[in-house]
C-alpha cells in the first residue's frame, strides 16, 4: 500500500504473479480497516490543500506527471505486462494513452468554468448571479486489472484537476502500476496527502471504503454485479459506474469484409477479450454470411498467442484460472445452444484460444451475458429492424459498431441502437481518451474522458447578489 508518499510495509502481504507463467512479479503490504481510517484522514488534509491550489498549479502537477510517465514508459510497460498478462505492445500503448489522459486532465483543470444565471426572465430584477463548479471532496477510485494504468488516470487525473483528493483501490491482481502512478504524482508535486493507494480484496477493503461517509464520490470500473452492490451499499454519494458489456457489430453486405475482419481481429481479441468494449456479438447479413465467415476465420486464425513479453505475441493469457473456467462455461453453453464451433473453444495452459462460434441461439450466454474472454459469436440477420432488435436485446449498452456504405442504414442503426456510443465503420472497441465514454442500461452511469469526468468530480455552487437600493 501507499500512504503519505511512502510504500508501507505490512505483516500481511499480497503477492502479485504473472498470469502467464505464475512467476512472482512483486509483493505489497495488504491494507486493513485501520489503514482505511488513516487514508481518509490524510485525504481530508489533502483536500483542503488541493481545493485551495490554483487551477494552474493543479494543471502543472498533472503535466509533470505525464512527463514522468513518458520518461518511465518501459518501466511502466514491463510492470503492466507482467502483472496483467497483456502483451508488451499493448502495455506500451497503454502507457502512451495514460500520459495523454493526464495531459487532457491538465487541460480540463484550466477550462472548468461556471455560467451566469439570469433572474429577469419573468420580469425586472435587481438580482444577478452565477454558478461555479467546486470540488466534491474525497474521491474513491476503484479500478480493474485490464487497464491498470490508463483507467486509473481517467479517474485520478480529473479528480485532482477539480481539486479533490483521491484514495485509489486498484484491482488486487494489478496494484504495482497503481503504486508507480501515485509515486509519479508525488514526484510531480502533488501533496503527499493528495493520493493514497490501498491494496486488498474488494469485499473487505473496497467495500470498507465504499461505506465510509467521508467519501463523497465513487468512480468504479468493473462488472455490473459489483457495480450494483456498490450502489446498494454506498449511501448518498456521487457515483460514476463504468460497467460491462457484450458489444455487438452489425455488418451489411456492402461492407468490405477484409477490412471488417481485421477490425474484429483486433477488437475481439486484444487483451484476450478482457475489455469492456471487446467485440462479442457479430451480426452479418444472411445472404453473405458464408463469404464473410471465410474471411473472418482466416484473419482470426493468424493471431499469434503466448508469452506476452515476446515482441511478436498478439494475444496473451487470461487473468486467472477463474476467467478460463468462465470462458469454458460459455463455450459449453454455446454448443448446448446449437452453436457451431469454427475456431478455438479450448485452453492452451493459461491462454484461451481465439474462439469463433456460428449460429448460436440468441438465448445463449455468449449473446446475453458478458464473456470477458476471446470468444465471438456470429449470427445472421435479414432486415435492419431485425438486427436493431437483436443488438438491443441485452441488459448492456456500452458501444456498438456498424459497417456499411449505406448512410441511411447506418443512421437508422445509430439512432435505433441503445448504447452509449455507436461507431460507424469502426469497431465498438475503439476509444480515444478525450471522447465521452460510458454506457446505458447495465453498462453504467456517467461518462469518462477528462473533459466530461471533471464535471462528475464537481458540483455547481450558486452565488446570487441583490442590489439593496
Amino acid at each position: 500500500m501507499y500512504l503519505l508518499g511512502e510504500r508501507i510495509k505490512k505483516k500481511t502481504t499480497i503477492t502479485i504473479k504473472n498470469p502467464y507463467n505464475n512467476v512472482v512479479v512483486g509483493t505489497l503490504g495488504q491494507s486493513n480497516e485501520e489503514d482505511i481510517t488513516k487514508a481518509i484522514r490524510a485525504a481530508q488534509t489533502g483536500f483542503e490543500i488541493l481545493r485551495n491550489m490554483t487551477a494552474g498549479e493543479r494543471a502543472e502537477i498533472l503535466e509533470q506527471s505525464a512527463s514522468i510517465i513518458k520518461k518511465r514508459k518501459e518501466d511502466f510497460a514491463q510492470i503492466i505486462s507482467r502483472e496483467s498478462g497483456k502483451t508488451i505492445h499493448e502495455a506500451r500503448g497503454e502507457v502512451d494513452r495514460a500520459a495523454n489522459t493526464m495531459k487532457l486532465s491538465a487541460q480540463a483543470a484550466l477550462t472548468l468554468t461556471g455560467k451566469t444565471v439570469r433572474f429577469d426572465l419573468s420580469g425586472p430584477s435587481k438580482k444577478f448571479g452565477f454558478y461555479q463548479r467546486v470540488p466534491l471532496g474525497l474521491v474513491l477510485a476503484i479500478t480493474p486489472f485490464n487497464f491498470p494504468l490508463n483507467l486509473s488516470c481517467h479517474k485520478i487525473g480529473p479528480a485532482i484537476a477539480a481539486g479533490n483528493s483521491v484514495i485509489h483501490k486498484p484491482a488486487t491482481k494489478t496494484p504495482l502500476s497503481a503504486i508507480m502512478l501515485a509515486e509519479a504524482l508525488i514526484a510531480a508535486g502533488l501533496p503527499k496527502q493528495g493520493i493514497s493507494v490501498l491494496v486488498g480484496p474488494g469485499h473487505t477493503i473496497g467495500m470498507g471504503l465504499v461505506r465510509r461517509p467521508e467519501i463523497r464520490k465513487i468512480s468504479f470500473t468493473g462488472s455490473l454485479e459489483v457495480g450494483q452492490l456498490i450502489t446498494e451499499k454506498c449511501g448518498m454519494k456521487h457515483i460514476t459506474m463504468e460497467l460491462g458489456s457484450n458489444s455487438a457489430v452489425v455488418i451489411f453486405k456492402d461492407a468490405p469484409f477484409d477490412f471488417v475482419a481485421k477490425k474484429i481481429r483486433k477488437g475481439g481479441y486484444s487483451l484476450a477479450g478482457q475489455v469492456c468494449i471487446s467485440i462479442q456479438r457479430v451480426y452479418i447479413e444472411e445472404t453473405v454470411a458464408d463469404e464473410f465467415m471465410r474471411e473472418l476465420s482466416l484473419e482470426v486464425g493468424k493471431i499469434k498467442y503466448g508469452n506476452p513479453l515476446l515482441e511478436d505475441t498478439e494475444m496473451g493469457p487470461m487473468i486467472d484460472e477463474a476467467a478460463i473456467q468462465k470462458a469454458e462455461k460459455f463455450c459449453e453453453d454455446a454448443l448446448a445452444h446449437k452453436g457451431i464451433l469454427i475456431l478455438g473453444g479450448r485452453r492452451d495452459n493459461t491462454v484461451f484460444l481465439p474462439t469463433i462460434f456460428l449460429n448460436v441461439s440468441e438465448a445463449a450466454l455468449i449473446i446475453k451475458e458478458e464473456a470477458f474472454a476471446p470468444i465471438i459469436a456470429v449470427n445472421t440477420f435479414k432486415t435492419v429492424d431485425e438486427v436493431i432488435t437483436k443488438v438491443n436485446d441485452t441488459k448492456y449498452g456500452l458501444q456498438a459498431g456498424i459497417f456499411t456504405t449505406d448512410i441511411t442504414k447506418a443512421l437508422k442503426c445509430a439512432q435505433g441502437i441503445d448504447a452509449g456510443g455507436v461507431l460507424i465503420n469502426e469497431s465498438p472497441a475503439f476509444r480515444v481518451d478525450n471522447m465521452p465514454y460510458g454506457g446505458t442500461k447495465g453498462s453504467g452511469l456517467g461518462r469518462e474522458g477528462p473533459e466530461f469526468a471533471i464535471k462528475e468530480m464537481t458540483e455547481e455552487k450558486l452565488i446570487v447578489f441583490d442590489q439593496l437600493s
